[in-house]
């Protein structure tokens, strides 16, 4: 199992999983359809299905138009509002590729329907990987938008949090730090809620509460940020591709 990490959107990352005995591939969180396209042409695979983790434009908008490009892909998620989606995924349901598993987390906490998909491949002596969309990232987790604080503590600390702990969240080329879950649980403070020091910072001893106030101090701390200036803004939205130069007349 190949995994090559593309990154997107200024702090967003595609991926994609390349089986090395059939050249199958499969991309994870489609953003920027084209870029993962010349990816896919370069490699010499063939691309058959989008995992998709949820259904917010930074991680599924390009579901869309690669649909378009690629009669016939098939689009995987668990939640509806996912663009182009051609079927919904259950808790639990493990898909195969080739020798490559996957088998399906439902991680609710940043959206209802998210979607973790643990990856690993027979008789193979690699670690198995995990792709976490925004429910887990290293040293941190997503925004709680749709779900209550203790989805969120079941989806994190005993989801995905009870997988192998050489299970990685990175492969050959991440530009930042890598990580592995045996890693997050010694330095990740949504995933160590139970431990005395993190319950002393927040005051609270039910891990759930934990993880909610967890949440309003990272809220609290995003807020103080200053924001980007909307030219800033606008030139980034140029560069991931959001918006289209004028054509000469």
């Amino acid at each position: 199992m190949k995994v090559k990490v593309i990154p997107v959107l200024e702090d967003n990352y595609m991926y994609l999983v390349i089986e090395e005995h059939t050249r199958e591939a499969v991309a994870v969180d489609v953003a920027v359809p084209k870029r993962l396209l010349e990816i896919v042409g370069r490699e010499g695979v063939s691309l058959t299905t989008v995992l998709t983790t949820h259904h917010h434009w930074d991680h599924a908008r390009g579901n869309m138009e690669l649909a378009r490009l690629l009669p016939g892909l098939v689009v995987l998620g668990a939640d509806e509002r996912i663009c182009a989606l051609t079927r919904r995924l259950a808790h639990g349901e493990e898909l195969r590729f080739g020798a490559i598993h996957v088998r399906c987390l439902l991680t609710p906490g940043h959206t209802s329907g998210h979607m973790s998909y643990f990856l690993w491949e027979d008789e193979c002596l690699d670690p198995p990987a995990v792709f976490s969309g925004d429910a887990l990232s290293v040293a941190g987790c997503g925004s709680r938008l749709e779900t209550t604080a203790q989805q969120m503590y079941q989806s994190l600390v005993e989801t995905l949090g009870t997988l192998p702990p050489e299970t990685k969240r990175d492969e050959d080329d991440m530009p930042t730090v890598p990580s592995t879950l045996g890693e997050e649980l010694l330095y990740n403070p949504f995933l160590r809620v139970a431990e005395e020091p993190v319950c002393k910072f927040t005051g609270k001893v039910a891990p759930a509460e934990v993880l909610e106030v967890l949440c309003k101090e990272r809220a609290s701390f995003e807020q103080a940020a200053e924001p980007l200036q909307p030219q800033a803004r606008a030139l980034l939205a140029l560069q991931w591709g959001l918006l289209s130069m004028p054509r000469p007349k």
